[in-house]
C-alpha cells in the first residue's frame, strides 16, 4: 500500500478487518514495525477520534507521530498554481509539502471541503497536492469528497455483529438526518464506496428529495426518499447528515421529521445503530436511541484505532 486515499488503496478490505482485529487482540505485537518511524498528522480542520486514534495506533506500532494544526500553529498555505501571493496566504504547498516529506515517513492529512466549488472539491485539489510534492506515502483523514479510515472502521464494527445475524446478507440502512448546519458528504460517500465493494451487505440510502449523493458512490444500493421503507427489517442504521449535491453546499430542506427515534425502528430487525460522532443529539437522533442497548457508536468509535492500525502497518510494511 503506497497511499490510503479512499476504498481504491484498501486493496483486500477482509484482510484489513482480520488485521485490525488481531490487532485488538495484542495491540503491540508489531511494535517493531514502525521503530525509528515518524508520522506526520497535519490537520487543516479539528479533529478529536480521527487524531487521537492514529496517534494512538501509530505508538502502538511504535512510530513518533508528530501532530500539526495547520490552521492554528502554521503560515496560511496557498495552493493555487501560478498564485501571486500578495495576499493573506505566506507559504506555497509547493514549498512546504516536500519538507514534510523529509520529515516524516508517512504523513496523515486531514483536509475539509469548501462546500462552494463542488469540481475543485471533488477532484481531491487540496489532498492531492500533498501526495503529489510531499514525496512519501499519504494517509487521508478526512478529505473533501471520503473519509476512508472512518469507513474501514465501520465495516469492521459491522462485521463484529455478523455472526449473530441469520441472513445471509444483512439489510445496512444510511438515513439522512438534519443538522443545524451544511456538512460535507464525505462520511455519506465514503461509507456508500466501502460498504457497495465489501459487498457483505444488501444496501440502501435514504433521504429527502434533494439529498441525492454522488452516483459514482451509491451506485449498486437501492436509494429511497422513503425513510419508513427504508428501515423495515433493517439491520444496521448508520445516522448521518450531509448538504445537498445538486445544489452544492445548501441546506435544501431540513426536516426535523427525520430524526430518528425509537418509534421509527419499531419496524427495524432490532437494528444496531451507527453514528460516526460528534452528533447532535435530539437533533440527528434521540437520546433514547443513542443511550439504548442497540447502539453501537461507543464500539464504532473505539475501532477508529484498530482501523488506523491495520492500515500504518501495511503501509510500513510496504515502505522501501
Amino acid at each position: 500500500m503506497t497511499n490510503f486515499l479512499s476504498v481504491k488503496d484498501a486493496g483486500n478490505i477482509n484482510e484489513l478487518i482480520s488485521s485490525a482485529n488481531n490487532f485488538r487482540i495484542n495491540p503491540f505485537s508489531q511494535q517493531s514495525l514502525g521503530r525509528g518511524k515518524r508520522i506526520g498528522l497535519i490537520f487543516l480542520n479539528p479533529s478529536l477520534r480521527t487524531r487521537l486514534s492514529t496517534q494512538i495506533a501509530a505508538q502502538n506500532l511504535g512510530m513518533e507521530p508528530v501532530v500539526f494544526n495547520a490552521s492554528q500553529d502554521g503560515w496560511s498555505l496557498e495552493f493555487e498554481e501560478g498564485a501571486i501571493m500578495n495576499g493573506t496566504s505566506v507559504e506555497h504547498i509547493k514549498d512546504a509539502a516536500p519538507i514534510l516529506g523529509r520529515y516524516f515517513d508517512i504523513l496523515g492529512v486531514r483536509t475539509f471541503p469548501s462546500l462552494k466549488n463542488k469540481e475543485e472539491d471533488y477532484n481531491e485539489y487540496v489532498l492531492n497536492q500533498f501526495v503529489k510534492y510531499s514525496g512519501i506515502p499519504v494517509v487521508s483523514l478526512e478529505s473533501a469528497t471520503v473519509h476512508p479510515l472512518q469507513s474501514l472502521t465501520d465495516v469492521i464494527t459491522i462485521n463484529d455483529y455478523l455472526p449473530l445475524q441469520t441472513k445471509m446478507k444483512p439489510k445496512v440502512v444510511l438515513t439522512w438526518a438534519p443538522h443545524v448546519k451544511p456538512l460535507p458528504q464525505c462520511v455519506a460517500n465514503s461509507f456508500c464506496e466501502w460498504i457497495n465493494a465489501w459487498d457483505k451487505c444488501d444496501f440502501t440510502i435514504t433521504h429527502p428529495a434533494g439529498y441525492e449523493l454522488d452516483k459514482n458512490f451509491t451506485k449498486g444500493a437501492h436509494v429511497t426518499n422513503s425513510q419508513a421503507q427504508a428501515l423495515k427489517d433493517a439491520d444496521f442504521v448508520y445516522v448521518k447528515n450531509w448538504s445537498s449535491y445538486r445544489d452544492y453546499g445548501k441546506i435544501e430542506d431540513n426536516d426535523v421529521n427525520w430524526m430518528l427515534t425509537k418509534e421509527k425502528l419499531s419496524p427495524s430487525n432490532n437494528a444496531k445503530i451507527m453514528h460516526c460522532l460528534p452528533v447532535r443529539r435530539n437533533v440527528e437522533l434521540s437520546d433514547e436511541v443513542l443511550d439504548s442497548p442497540n447502539s453501537i457508536v461507543t464500539e464504532q468509535a473505539s475501532n477508529r484505532v484498530w482501523a488506523a492500525q491495520s492500515v500504518l502497518a501495511q503501509i510500513l510494511k510496504d515502505l522501501p
